[in-house]
């Protein structure tokens, strides 16, 4: 079920929403568009993370906690000048998930994430997008600044990282207290 505050916006509201979604970087890799969000991919945000794949981002979340989590991303751009990507392929525009360089609450320190749809895992997207969003970390906030949060159970994820060269880092971990939770810091170059 969606909910009336889902539906885009039109007249003004839409024309100031496409005023801040044009202060979003927007990132090209061989295959991939990173965009900003529009409501209409809230419904791709909401599938990862309404299942069993949202359980590695801390749920699985209902419809409202969903939309709570995207928002958060996405105001991370006005009130950070970081946040959420949506994915897209460039071959045909479709959404394959979403990318992040975001500091959201409770985290100590910056982060690059990334979540897929369950039908494009698989295909590398998730490498291609962070090492994207790695080179833009490194150019804004310094070489060797981010980390990513990765529930210890999310082998996909963590081979994501290992491929980026993050290493874990034990005291980062210690410090967060969150047995279930690793944390990979990511190198100051590219790799």
């Amino acid at each position: 079920m969606t909910h009336p505050w889902e539906a885009p916006p039109a007249g003004i509201p839409a024309a100031i929403a496409a005023t801040v979604a044009g202060g979003v970087p927007e990132v090209t890799t061989d295959r991939l568009l990173l965009r900003a969000p529009r409501v209409d991919d809230f419904g791709a945000y909401a599938a990862i993370l309404m299942s069993g794949r949202g359980r590695h981002m801390g749920g699985p979340f209902d419809r409202e906690g969903a939309w709570a989590d995207f928002t958060q991303a996405v105001a991370g751009w006005m009130l950070r000048g970081t946040g959420v990507w949506t994915i897209a392929r460039r071959s045909d525009g479709g959404t394959v998930g979403f990318a992040f360089l975001w500091q959201e609450f409770g985290d100590p320190e910056p982060e690059i994430g990334w979540a897929l749809t369950e039908a494009a895992e698989g295909n590398g997207y998730a490498t291609e997008a962070a090492r994207a969003v790695l080179a833009l970390a490194r150019d804004w906030l310094g070489p060797g600044r981010t980390v990513s949060y990765i529930d210890a159970a999310n082998a996909a994820s963590i081979r994501v990282a290992e491929r980026l060269g993050a290493r874990r880092d034990p005291a980062a971990e210690a410090a967060l207290g969150d047995p279930e939770m690793t944390v990979w810091r990511h190198p100051g170059e590219v790799t």
